[in-house]
Formats: structure tokens, C-alpha cells, sequence
């Protein structure tokens, strides 16, 4: 994990980590158990240029069949909770309680959202993230059928087309994110696309 990175204590705000956000940082913890978290300011940045997002004709065919409700905002804690629990790829998760407890609150405050994919009255994939100006930041994403994170990020990048927002930032690329067209680029870049996302009125989720 490239970048600077410091430690810091459970003391944090919201509005701390909303301005945090504004200047290119973001909070991770060791581990569930660590109560600390720590401000990660990578020198490479993930990003997933809204206009150049690429869905697979398979990924695109099941999407057509609609096999998932897809909702917003009506789990963010749900959402939260399981996107913590460890996976067959993911042993460790770094969302602390710290973390949960900040995000939902963010979430009572407009700036943190979730798109969740339903089967019936299951929950059953999703992703959350934060929105400041006219940029989301991706958080983390969970799935317990196939495709329906994918799906979930579709819709993301869908609602925030349609909503005006400019940019969608991934923090790292991951080889799953980069099928979908998601890129590195250096951090001066990036500060430069985030003041002008962030100097824009808040978007509508």
C-alpha cells in the first residue's frame, strides 16, 4: 500500500472525515478488532472514469434479466456489516466498529450511501460509499450470488451519471475493478480531478 499513512485515534468526527475525504485521504484500521484507524493517502489512486466504464456482453445479458431488485439507501448498516465480514477472499477485514460508527453516521448525514441487491427479502450483495460535491468514493462491496456486486456497481455508476457527479474514485484497482476500466493514476492528478469534484454543490444520491 503505497503512500503516507498515520495513525489515529477513535476521537474522529464526521466532519473531520468529510474534510479528510476533500483533501485526498482516507481512514482504514488493521484489522475488526483494532478500535484505531489510520489516514492512507496512496501515490498511485484508483479511479473508474465514469465515461469509460466497460460491462461485459455477459455481465450486460444478466443484467437485461434483471435476476435482483436493486434499491438505494434502504440497508447502509445491513450493508456496512456484511461488507466486514471476512469472505473466502477477504480472511481480514479492515472495517472496525470505529469505522461502522462513523459511516452510518454519515449516512444520518447524506454523505454515505449503499446499493443493494435483493432476492426476495434477502440481502444478498451491495456497496457503499461517500459522496462530497460531485464525487463518490467507493468503499467496499460484498456479494452472495454471482454477479451482484457487479451489478450493484453498474447501477452505481448509472445513478451517478444521471446525478451529475464527476467523479467516481476506487481508491486501489483491483483486477475485478479493472475489467470494468478502472485505473491508477498519480496522486497530483488526482488531487486536481477531486478539487473540481468537490468544488461543485452536492449532488443528489
Amino acid at each position: 500500500m503505497a503512500g503516507r499513512r498515520g495513525r489515529y485515534y477513535p476521537s474522529i468526527t464526521p466532519d473531520i472525515l468529510l474534510r479528510a475525504y476533500s483533501i485526498g485521504l482516507f481512514p482504514m484500521a488493521e484489522s475488526a478488532d483494532d478500535p484505531e484507524i489510520f489516514w492512507v493517502e496512496p501515490e498511485m489512486r484508483g479511479i473508474l472514469p465514469l465515461d469509460g466504464v466497460h460491462v461485459s456482453k455477459s455481465l450486460a445479458k444478466t443484467i437485461r434479466r434483471k435476476p435482483f431488485d436493486i434499491r438505494f439507501d434502504t440497508a447502509f448498516q445491513q450493508v456496512i456489516a456484511f461488507c466486514a465480514e471476512p469472505a473466502a477472499d477477504r480472511p481480514s477485514t479492515w472495517i472496525n466498529a470505529t469505522i461502522r460508527r462513523l459511516y452510518t453516521e454519515l449516512h444520518h448525514m447524506g454523505h454515505a450511501h449503499s446499493v443493494e441487491a435483493w432476492e426476495g427479502d434477502q440481502l444478498i450483495g451491495g456497496l457503499y460509499g461517500v459522496s462530497l460535491g460531485g464525487a463518490f468514493f467507493g468503499e467496499s462491496m460484498f456479494s452472495r450470488r454471482t454477479d451482484a456486486s457487479k451489478i450493484c456497481l453498474v447501477h452505481l455508476v448509472e445513478r451517478l451519471r444521471a446525478n451529475g457527479f464527476t467523479l467516481l474514485d476506487t481508491q486501489f484497482t483491483t483486477e475485478h475493478l479493472k475489467t470494468f476500466g478502472a485505473i491508477d493514476i498519480p496522486k497530483d492528478d488526482y488531487l486536481k480531478l477531486l478539487r473540481a469534484a468537490v468544488d461543485l454543490p452536492n449532488r443528489v444520491f
